[in-house]
This record gives C-alpha cells, structure tokens and sequence, in this order.
C-alpha cells in the first residue's frame, strides 16, 4: 500500500503499483469528500482523462476549491437537462456550465418554464440521482457528432465552432448525452441535495440579435445542511440588497427615460451622498489635498497623449465631433490632473502635491451588466493624485494605507479581519493590455512590495491586476454578503509622467520626473453607497442618516412643544423631522422604525411640562425621559465621533 496526501491534508492508502487513472478512482470511489475531478500539473481535467505518468496529481473535492465545487454543479447541470428532455422532448439544448454560485442551463422551449414546471424538474432531478446512472464519457470525430447532435441545432452549431481534427467530447447517462468537455462526476448519485432557484430569459449566445432562450438557475450540494445553510444566506442577500433597501428607504430611483446605469439621488440619498463626500474632502485637507474641478468632456488627443485611447477605449462612449475637436466623456481623472500639475513650474520643495477631485466620470457598461448604484454608467469618483519625489514615495503611500484603515476601520467600524491586501500585478505573459516598458514595471512593482514588507503589511500577489499605467494595492474587504469587493485602492505610476513629460527642478538645479500615486478612498460615490447599504441593511450611523431624529406628538396638545424641539435640534444642525400628523402614537413609531432613523423623541402632556423628550433609540429601545439638551448634548458626541 502506499500514502496519497490530499489537498486538504488528509491521508488516503491506495495499493502500490496503479495507474495514474487507478489512484485517482480509487481516491475518489473511497473518499467521504466526493472527489469531483482532479488537476494534473495544475490543469483541471476530468478523472477519466488522466493517463499513467509522471506529473503533479491533485484530487479536487467539493470542499477543496471553486474547481471541485464547478465540476460537481456542472454534472447537476446534465441532470437538469436530463429532467427536462424527460418531461419536454421536443425542448432544445443550448449551454449549461457551472458558475461561481451554482449553475445554470439555456433552454429553447415554446413558453416560458412555471412554477409548477420547475417543481415538476426538480423532482425529476431527484430521480435521475436516485438512479445512481454511471457517467461515461467518448468521444467522436466532427461527421460524426454532427451526426449525434442531428435533433440539437445550438449543439450543432457549437460543433461546428471546432476546428477540423479537435477532440469532440460527449457524456452520457443513461438515456441522455450531451456535448461537453467536462469534468464530471463518475455518476449522477454522487449528487445529494439540489434546488432550482430561478428562471429567466436569456439570448443565445448574449447577442440581442439571437433568439431569446430560457435561462435555469439552479444549485447542488453533497449534504442536505450545506443547501439549507445555502438557502438562508440567498434570503439574507435579498434582504440586504441595496436596490431593494434604496426603494424602501426613498433613496434613488430609476427610469427608462433617464436611461440604464443612471439612477437619480432621492432627498434621503442626496443627503448621504453629501455627507460622505464632505467626510472625505474634510479628511483630504487635513492631509494637505488642494481639490480642484474639471471637465466632464475632453479631446480625444488627451486620452491618446496619456494612453488611455489604446488600452481604454472600448469602455468609453462613443466620440462627439464639435466644430474641429473630437470629443469624448471622460472614464477617469488623471489625464486632467497631468494637466494641471503641468501648468506651473514645480520644485523638490512643493512635493508632495496631492490633487484631489470628485469628478464625475462615464463608462460605457453594457446595459447587462448595470445594476443599482453598483454598476452605474456615470458615477462620482473620490479620486486623487499625489506628485511625488522617488524618495517620498514609502511616505506617501504609507500615508494612504493609514488614511484607509482611518476610515474604514476606526469612522465606518469595519473589523480588521474583513480586510485583505492584494498587490496587483501585470500579466506578464499578456503585456499588449499595458504600458511597454519593463523596466518601469519592474521596478514599479518591487516598490510596492517592499513597502508592503516594511510596513509588515501581510499580503498576497495577483498577476493581470494591475491598471494599464501601472501596478497598484487593492485592500480587499470581505462583505456581510460573503464577497470580496475592492473599493480603495493605492497605485503607483511611472508611466503618466513620462507621457506628460512632468518635471520638477531638483535641489541640484536639474529637472527630474516626479513619480504620481494613484488613490481612492472611498472609490466611487455610487458603489460605496451600495456597499454601505447592503452592510448596514439600511441602518445608517446616526452621523450619516439622512433623518437622524423624529419628532413626534402623542396629540395635538403637544405641538407647539415639539416645533420647538424640532427647531433647536435644527440649530444644532441635527437632522430632524416633526411627525404632527393625528395619527396613533404606535403607528408613528412603527412607521419610523421602518424608517430606519436611529432616535424617536415622543412628546406627550408630561414631556412639556417637564421640558423633556421620550428618548426611543434604534439600537437600545425605549430609554425614557431626558432634558432636550442632555439629548443634545449626547446626540452631537455620537455624530462628531462617528460612532457606529
């Protein structure tokens, strides 16, 4: 017998003298873990495929990583399809591969799928998993899986994407086969638990110009309490999702005839998005930022002089001729901010200067892929550019690193834990999407490592991050969502400078090329407020809600009191609205806890006598009688110090 270590650690005894393809199903058919599929020199690769030879062998599992997850949520996918050619013969099959959270199958049927014909596929599915049907897999010559594929008109055309002579690989189950390249399981009854989500339409192939297919949506998983955990979490999701939570709380909105990726700021959104962005301008200028304005628009022959019509231009919106100028919407900021540095003669002694803005910059997204203020097609962006010295540049982006973990970890209370340091890199192996210059990025990059290192930062390195320009460090925060977004991010630039030709005069009289720091704190506007509120569920610090105090009368008797309330807190500038409508006291209360506003102050006979408010706080509930200025006083201490 011999020891094969797994991936996760644990140890598996297999008999000496195997095959590559022996050791593998024995690991698999012995595993608890279902084996899912294995990677042979780092490839992924179907189990049955891995020939007797020397090479690195690693059994993946549903638990080891997203390959192993993807192989055993593609194989479910062929039993969906399994299911519904069983009940809907005459349904043509498009595609169905694993995605990150799931997976999905394209079908081509006469009427959209119901409820009751989802119920119907999944109890089909549950069927075809009881038959524990064996998964073969072969292959055959072009002629001939045309052929196979006769009856399946987006098969055949798949087909016939292939060049001539390229192995064509199908699978089979019992009385279904279907075009794949796999991996998969080595039978359906290795599936234990599954559910279909959802269903929508989808164009074949994602061109408008196709025919409009309909997309499942579905999942799968080796224990019944991994789908139940899963379940929860989807409801979780939809509770926190910012385009739910915008509505409810009247904080933008939408319309076909503003256009997708453009959403309108309500009052209450307005007001936030106000706040932050005075926040950070206020934390900018207590480190020296100078903030400036400029243009939406631009001529093409900036973005051209700076790169960005090379590398960016398909993300842009489409050229606008003006009288001799070509014009165009701009995507980002720097280009102008060159500019501006330019403008001046500059020494050692004015470095660093830093350059601050919130611009407004358009992206040409597909209107697919927009969603909320997530994914917009204009956003805000909190953007800066630092001109330094070679040798400020530690300082510098130490400086940054410190202004970010101010923020989002001490102002907006995010645990340390949620953060990771990601140093982007170039593709090496893909140079045509950067700058031509290996030399600036060499020496770009071992910068930002070695500042990473100084300032015992633990990190880790992700080649084909990298902007265009240069290398960057990405803070990765871990969402209440269980996702990884980037939101600030620190850059280090060699190349724009040299485009603009900036130049500072040195203390020996020459002129040298300053080195440029991209940051941004908070990223965008738009997609920080999405974060915040999928974070938050909706519940703003009291420093940042939009309506940080109700007011609110039990009769008529009290009004007079409470317009006075009202009015002080408004010249302490608190935000408060007075609720003086003849309602129940009980229904006004409901109504702004639905509300989210962090403090209910209810007035009723013996409040004015004794010039005091019923406090009811969010978070602490029912906290009684107190001085309207002790309330003042204690609700300034929370907004001045942002407390969460």
């Amino acid at each position: 017998m011999i020891k094969i270590k797994l991936k996760d650690g644990s140890v598996k005894e297999v008999e000496s003298g195997l095959s590559i393809l022996e050791i593998a199903k024995s690991i698999s058919e012995g595993l608890a873990r279902v084996a899912t599929a294995g990677k042979v020199n780092g490839e992924v690769k179907d189990l049955r495929t891995i020939i007797n030879e020397d090479c690195k062998l690693e059994i993946l599992t549903f638990e080891s990583d997203i390959d192993g997850k993807k192989a055993y949520w593609h194989t479910t996918s062929h039993i969906m399809a399994q299911a519904i050619k069983r009940l809907f013969p005459d349904a043509k099959l498009a595609i169905g591969p694993a995605i990150d959270e799931g997976f999905y199958y394209d079908f081509d049927v006469e009427s959209p799928f119901t409820d009751e014909d989802k119920a119907k596929i999944e109890e089909e599915m549950k069927k075809i998993i009881k038959e524990d049907l064996s998964i073969e897999r072969f292959s055959l010559p072009k002629s001939d899986a045309l052929e196979l594929m006769k009856d399946e008109p987006y098969k055949q055309e798949l087909i016939n994407d292939l060049d001539e002579g390229e192995e064509i690989s199908f699978y089979k189950q019992g009385d279904f086969t279907d075009l794949c390249a796999g991996p998969h399981l080595m039978s359906t009854g290795k599936i234990k638990s599954v559910k279909i989500l959802s269903s929508s339409g989808a164009y074949w192939r994602g061109s408008e110009k196709n025919k409009m297919l309909q997309r499942i949506y579905a999942i799968s998983f080796p224990k019944a309490s991994q789908l139940e955990e899963h379940l929860q979490f989807l409801e979780e999701a939809k509770q926190r999702d910012h385009r739910k939570i915008g509505k409810e709380l009247k904080l933008f909105m939408t319309h076909k005839l503003v256009g997708s990726g453009l959403p309108m700021y309500l009052p209450n959104g307005a007001t936030i998005r106000r706040i932050l962005e005075r926040y950070i301008q206020d934390k900018e200028l207590a480190l020296g930022y100078q903030h400036v304005y400029t243009p939406s628009l631009a001529n093409v022959e900036l973005y051209k002089t700076s790169g960005h019509w090379d590398h960016y231009k398909d993300d842009m919106f489409p050229v606008m001729k003006m009288d001799e100028e070509e014009m165009v919407l701009r995507p980002m900021n720097c280009p102008h901010h060159m500019l501006i540095y330019k403008s001046e003669l500059r020494s050692y002694r004015d470095l660093p200067i830093k350059i601050g803005e919130l611009a407004h910059d358009f992206r040409y997204e597909n209107s697919g892929a927009v969603c909320g203020l997530e994914r917009v097609r204009q956003m805000c962006q909190n953007d800066a550019h630092l001109f330094v010295r070679p040798d400020q540049i530690k300082d510098e982006v130490g400086k940054v690193l410190k202004l970010i973990v101010e923020v989002y970890q001490k102002d907006f209370g995010f645990p340390e834990s949620a953060f990771k340091y990601r140093l982007s890199l170039r593709d090496k192996n893909n140079k045509e999407k950067y700058i031509d210059n290996d030399e600036m990025w060499e020496t770009a990059e071992s910068q930002l490592r070695a500042i990473l290192k100084e300032l015992n930062i633990d990190f880790y390195e992700a080649e084909g991050e990298a902007a265009f320009y240069g290398p960057k460090i990405d803070i990765q925060i871990k969402t209440a969502l269980n996702h990884d977004v980037t939101i600030p991010t620190c850059q280090l630039d060699f190349a724009l400078p040299e485009r603009f030709d900036l130049t500072y005069v040195g203390e020996d009289g020459k002129e040298h090329r300053p080195v440029v720091i991209h940051r941004a704190i908070l990223g965008s506007s738009d997609r920080f407020m999405s974060f915040l509120i999928e974070e938050t569920k909706g519940n703003f610090p009291t420093w940042l809600s939009p309506v940080q105090v109700k007011v609110m009368t039990i009769t008529d008797n009290q009004l007079d009191y409470a317009k006075e309330v009202a009015d002080k807190l408004r010249m302490n500038r608190i935000r408060v609205e007075l609720d003086d409508r003849n309602e129940k006291i009980g229904y006004k209360i409901r109504e702004a806890q639905l509300e989210k506003v962090p403090y209910m102050l209810v007035i009723g006979d013996k409040e004015v006598q004794a010039g005091t408010v019923g406090v009811r706080s969010r978070k602490d509930g029912d906290v009684g009688a107190v001085p309207v200025d002790e309330f003042i006083k204690n609700i300034k201490v929370e907004i001045e110090n942002y407390i969460n």
